[in-house]
């Protein structure tokens, strides 16, 4: 029996510590950067065009021929930009898309996808404060190992390289922030989002968990519709994983805590 005690105190030390590592190497190397220029939108097109033109096919390359992978939705849209601190590269991007008020009847890109969705009232969302989750795209450069190349030179912690794998989650950690930015900046209270499965079991893992409509949708492939009141989603990650809680909220900075949760989580 204290065998079992002292090792389940080992297992949640381990957890506290990866969680802590993981949002260090968060604040170390990396800063959320809002697109509110049209050279900063364009960065990120840029990487979406890589993403999702050149390297997954979702997108037509003949469609953005300028490079710049684009839509409808950019111009109600906010973009924001994972920077790599270092090196100055773009290490990933994400745009939240608020309802159109000038086509109030089109409603948001998911609602087209997902009958449920579509179906705001079945879910308790309101329909003039949610908004969609959209284009969550991280550079090639920091998605491969760094023994993915032969020879690989120069490399030193600062750089992608190095980074590797371990740098996924912390880039996850910085578009969350950049989302939950978004989100209070749109005057936003709930997200919607057409999310793969192994994005889903990567937020999962961090405590970051949204409700699934309980669809399996056949969008580039399978993808699971879900949405979330984003207090509710982040009092979840508070009580489960506060590190990271703290690090995209900036210890609630971005967005606190309301009375009441504070009081229950006490």
């Amino acid at each position: 029996m204290v065998y079992q005690v002292r090792e389940t105190i080992r297992a949640a030390q381990s957890a506290q510590e990866a969680e802590q590592s993981l949002t260090d190497l968060y604040y170390k190397w990396f800063d959320v950067v809002r697109c509110d220029t049209k050279e900063l939108i364009k960065k990120s097109q840029q990487l979406r065009y890589q993403v999702y033109c050149l390297e997954t096919g979702f997108e037509d390359p003949s469609a953005n021929s300028d490079g710049l992978e684009k839509d409808e939705s950019d111009v109600h849209a906010l973009h924001s930009l994972l920077i790599h601190r270092p090196s100055g590269m773009v290490a990933g991007t994400v745009r939240l898309i608020y309802p159109d008020h000038h086509r109030p009847h089109s409603g948001l890109p998911s609602y087209h996808v997902s009958p449920i969705l579509a179906d705001g009232n079945a879910l308790d969302l309101p329909r003039d404060q949610t908004a969609e989750i959209s284009r969550f795209s991280v550079s090639k450069a920091f998605r491969q190992r760094m023994d993915d190349g032969l020879y690989s030179t120069e490399v030193n912690d600062n750089t992608p390289e190095f980074l590797g794998r371990r740098a996924l989650p912390s880039i996850t950690l910085g578009l969350m922030r950049a989302i939950v930015e978004m989100t209070r900046d749109a005057g936003m209270t709930h997200v919607t989002a057409v999310v793969e499965p192994a994005l889903i079991r990567l937020l999962g893992k961090l405590g970051i968990r949204f409700d699934r409509t309980g669809e399996t949708v056949n969008y580039h492939g399978i993808r699971y519709p879900v949405y979330r009141n984003m207090s509710e989603l982040l009092a979840g990650i508070y009580q489960q994983k506060p590190e990271i809680w703290h690090a995209i909220t900036d210890g609630g900075r971005v967005w606190p805590l309301t009375a009441a949760q504070t009081r229950l989580l006490a």
